[in-house]
């Protein structure tokens, strides 16, 4: 997982509540178990016709929100099934950070894992930054401080501990076991010595 670091980005406005987890990406997507390759697939019912052309009308096939690295969105995101590929599909799409009034707490859960990081604002920030990504301001994330910051406009943001550690420092759970390892195996040599018929 690459690590979190303070950056500048295009911002995608995107006003819905409850958008779920089949709306991120539809089940028939499902059948990987990569990471990659399902960033051509979110939100592909909204993004999509039933011919496989792009709609013009939705906010991800409109230039400059192809490249945003930043969804500003309605209260209860990610609700639905507790799929993982919803943020994998994000993170394959280019989103390193997602701000809404509130989400699922699965999908919250697993964007940590994911190296996405999910900030919760009260829903007049979240409608402050709504309006700045429709003006197509870039917005800065800075996960060190804890702010969001557009123009003149700032925000502070709640993060636990633990989890900001890990992002700043690229840390998914198989890097922190691998943290690990000199221990892992000294308990191994030592079992594999006291019972050696395991």
């Amino acid at each position: 997982m690459q690590p979190f670091t303070k950056f500048t980005a295009i911002a995608a406005p995107l006003p819905l509540i409850n958008i779920d987890t089949d709306m991120i990406i539809p089940k028939q997507f499902l059948r990987t178990i990569k990471r990659s390759g399902l960033g051509v697939n979110a939100f592909d019912e909204m993004r999509y016709d039933s011919n496989g052309n792009e709609k013009s009308d939705f906010i991800l096939n409109k230039e400059p929100y192809r490249n945003a690295k930043i969804l500003v969105t309605g209260e209860n995101f990610g609700c639905g099934s507790s799929r993982e590929h919803a943020p994998w599909a994000l993170l394959d799409f280019g989103f390193k950070c997602i701000i809404a009034p509130s989400f699922a707490d699965i999908f919250y859960n697993n964007c940590f894992k994911n190296g996405i990081l999910p900030i919760t604002l009260s829903k007049e920030k979240v409608d402050k930054f709504m309006k700045y990504a429709e003006e197509k301001k870039e917005i800065t994330i800075d996960l060190e401080n804890q702010t969001v910051n557009c123009e003149s406009f700032s925000s502070n943001f709640d993060i636990d501990g633990f989890r900001k550690h890990c992002l700043l420092n690229g840390l998914d759970d198989i890097a922190l076991t691998l943290e690990k390892e000199s221990k892992i195996t000294a308990y191994e040599e030592k079992i594999s010595k006291q019972r050696s018929w395991i």
